[in-house]
């Protein structure tokens, strides 16, 4: 069986669908799944196991682009639509549920389906589900991870199995670096951590030994972790800040940490997806359907926090302190 995944953007959502490829490789023996994304995210998920092959698209850039410099945009799109079209697939799924996807979905050669309506806290078009040949009801009120793996199970035949797992590698403990990465970048200013409480965050870190890692995603970002590390670094405390570096590589260098803490952000879904001690920071009540999911059995390793106008010191320490020594649980066990 050949199945097409058609999941575009943006980082947190390509990543949240991940466990889809073990769900599928579990259920369907011999299964090739193809993925379409936006050219940004190929790198990380030709790291996931389970694809067979990434197809990148740049409709972001195309659309950009398109009324300067016409000839080149069609030329890339006439390759794009020339690689999406060489395989006839069995399934099309479309779990992006946007106007783009279904454009995309439309153009792939296979039977489609897609999501028959919204879910609550995303985005959702109606041509998702015009072009499908089979849309799938959902339940409004469903985890984003849950609801891709829901789609896939019932396009495909297949019961969701009890063990979630996202296939973008684990952390080898003996290579493990006493650092931990503040996530501090996201993509609305409102879902940010405070300055202040980062740099407490980081000298209660420092007090068990343990140094910080700042990743950065824009110039806006990196000038907060440099600033942040320079404070850090005039009162003792190890700080470093990441060199800009491409998706794949970030999320190796993140499964060297010893931890990760973060607001919600598509880094905060990957330390997730590593299967890292996470703390996730929320100023709004949504971690519901996008926070770390209880695992089936044994100490979680990843929760999240949320308070508004936004969570104290405190409170995102103490869940630190949990998620460490459910960490410790596991490595003992």
């Amino acid at each position: 069986m050949q199945v097409l995944i058609v999941k575009l953007s943006s980082l947190g959502d390509v990543v949240h669908a991940l466990p889809v490829l073990h769900d599928m490789h579990q259920a369907l023996p011999g299964v090739q799944v193809d993925w379409v994304a936006e050219q940004g995210f190929a790198p990380l998920l030709r790291d996931a196991a389970g694809i067979r092959r990434v197809i990148p698209v740049a409709l972001r850039r195309w659309s950009k682009s398109l009324l300067r410099t016409p000839g080149p945009v069609l030329r890339e799109f006439a390759a794009f639509r020339r690689d999406l079209q060489a395989t006839r697939y069995d399934a099309v799924i479309d779990i992006h549920g946007l106007t783009k996807s279904a454009f995309v979905s439309w153009l792939a050669q296979g039977r489609r389906y897609a999501m028959a309506n919204a879910t609550r806290g995303s985005g959702y078009e109606a041509p998702t589900r015009w072009v499908a040949d089979q849309a799938i009801a959902l339940d409004p009120e469903v985890h984003v991870v849950q609801r891709s793996r829901i789609v896939c199970a019932q396009a495909l035949g297949y019961a969701v199995p009890a063990e979630l797992r996202f296939g973008l590698g684990r952390r080898d403990r003996t290579t493990q670096r006493p650092v931990v990465a503040l996530v501090h970048g996201t993509s609305r200013a409102d879902k940010e951590w405070p300055v202040e409480h980062w740099l407490a965050l980081a000298r209660r870190l420092h007090g068990q030994g343990v140094g910080v890692v700042f990743p950065h995603g824009s110039a806006e970002e990196l000038a907060r972790s440099e600033r942040m590390a320079a404070a850090l670094v005039t009162e003792g405390v190890a700080a470093t800040v990441y060199p800009r570096m491409a998706l794949d590589a970030l999320a190796r260098e993140l499964a060297q940490c010893a931890g990760v803490v973060g607001v919600d952000s598509g880094l905060s879904h990957i330390a997730v997806a590593l299967d890292l001690p996470h703390v996730q920071i929320y100023n709004f009540d949504t971690a519901w359907r996008t926070g770390p999911l209880p695992p089936a059995s044994g100490p979680a390793l990843q929760c999240s926090v949320f308070a508004q106008p936004a969570p104290t010191v405190d409170a995102v320490w103490a869940a630190w302190l949990q998620v460490q020594a459910a960490d410790s649980e596991r490595a003992a066990a």
